[in-house]
């Protein structure tokens, strides 16, 4: 017999898990994941590190509302999910004024040493400093959204890939693992395989695009000012910051993939590692770790939010690409009251529209306040 909700959320990573924290108590909501274990592939794989000015326009307004409902959150928890980190982004003059945005400000090549001395003096033409930006503890915030959902009546049911989803009167009926359920809205927040499950479940594919990114954690003869910047180079090339006595490095690249569980290729740690010791000092001696992830895209480079135009209470929430932690909770806020909207929750509509979500909305209105084709 199936089990009867008002929201499935398909996706037990930031975006799915962000959600149900969001709806729980105000509507029933059943999370399922394919993987035994929640936030498996990319959200277990970030750089862990939430930037204003990183992204587009859209997404830049979203990552400093979801720092402001973090940080309200923090003042509940007993040890914070956000630490003040700065982002320093370097490279020639024209590669910083081009990725360079409004929350960053020009500084000078001798303020960008000061800040990180392990740069080698020379290497870099110039430089910009995003003050705002803040280290994210990301496993204690996804811990909390499935801890705040959980207590609210949420239930979280893991090892339970989707293999059958359809429209049943005014609801869904889905199957995944061995169970079975059946809900007014289905929400697609399953990261790379997104498209994957609207092909399931009947539903026209957005083209959305998963992309690997690596990262490894390097031990080093000259760790990183505790307190230092992360860094990254504009063109891309390059990022990183200080991990305890180690640091985070990453090649940047973002090169097409298929939905899979991502491996590091032979040879692009190494050849990061040559790069990090020319233009550092740091002096790289061990790869402790290493990893590659997959922020899969919209082709406009904006995160997909909104009922689909074409399929009745089908909600996609995804596309959110390398910008996923820090426009989580401005997401779930705003999927939120769009679906209590839809489901005829009192005050809803109007909540988003005047309330502590309309700076989500306006962010998005002007891209995809619902899914259109």
């Amino acid at each position: 017999m199936a089990a009867h909700y008002d929201v499935l959320i398909v996706g037990g990573g930031i975006a799915g898990l962000s959600l149900a924290s969001e709806l729980a108590g105000r509507c029933s909501v059943a999370l399922v994941e394919a993987e035994q274990d929640l936030a498996y592939h990319t959200s277990s794989r970030s750089a862990r590190q939430l930037i204003p000015s990183y992204g587009p326009p859209v997404v830049q307004e979203l990552t400093v509302r979801t720092l402001e409902l973090i940080a309200a959150r923090d003042s509940e928890l007993p040890e914070p999910v956000l630490t003040p980190r700065s982002f320093m982004l370097i490279g020639t003059e024209e590669a910083v004024a081009v990725e360079a945005s409004g929350h960053m400000r020009p500084i000078t090549t001798a303020g960008a040493l000061e800040l990180c001395p392990a740069l080698v003096p020379g290497s870099f033409a110039a430089a910009g400093l995003d003050t705002g930006s803040f280290g994210c503890n990301a496993p204690l915030l996804l811990a909390d959204h499935r801890q705040r959902a959980v207590d609210a009546g949420a239930d979280i049911i893991t090892g339970a890939r989707v293999h059958s989803a359809q429209r049943l009167g005014s609801g869904w009926q889905v199957g995944a693992g061995t169970e079975a359920f059946e809900a007014a809205v289905l929400v697609n927040a399953a990261g790379a395989w997104a498209d994957e499950l609207a092909v399931i479940s009947g539903v026209e594919k957005l083209g959305l695009q998963p992309y690997r990114r690596t990262a490894a954690i390097a031990a080093v003869e000259h760790p990183l000012p505790e307190h230092g910047p992360m860094v990254a180079a504009a063109d891309n090339t390059f990022y990183f910051r200080r991990e305890g006595a180690d640091v985070l490095i990453s090649p940047s690249e973002s090169e097409p993939s298929g939905p899979e569980d991502a491996r590091p290729r032979p040879g692009d740690v190494e050849r990061l590692v040559v790069t990090l010791n020319r233009v550092t000092t740091l002096g790289i001696r061990e790869i402790r770790k290493a990893w590659t992830g997959l922020r899969t895209e919209a082709a406009d480079g904006v995160p997909v939010a909104g009922f689909d135009a074409e399929a009745p209470c089908f909600y996609w929430l995804a596309g959110q690409g390398g910008y996923g932690f820090q426009t989580s909770s401005a997401m779930a806020e705003l999927a939120a009251y769009q679906i209590l909207a839809k489901l005829g929750h009192p005050d809803a509509s109007a909540e988003a529209r005047t309330g502590p979500a309309s700076r989500t909305v306006q962010a998005l209105a002007a891209t995809r306040w619902s899914v259109r084709r």
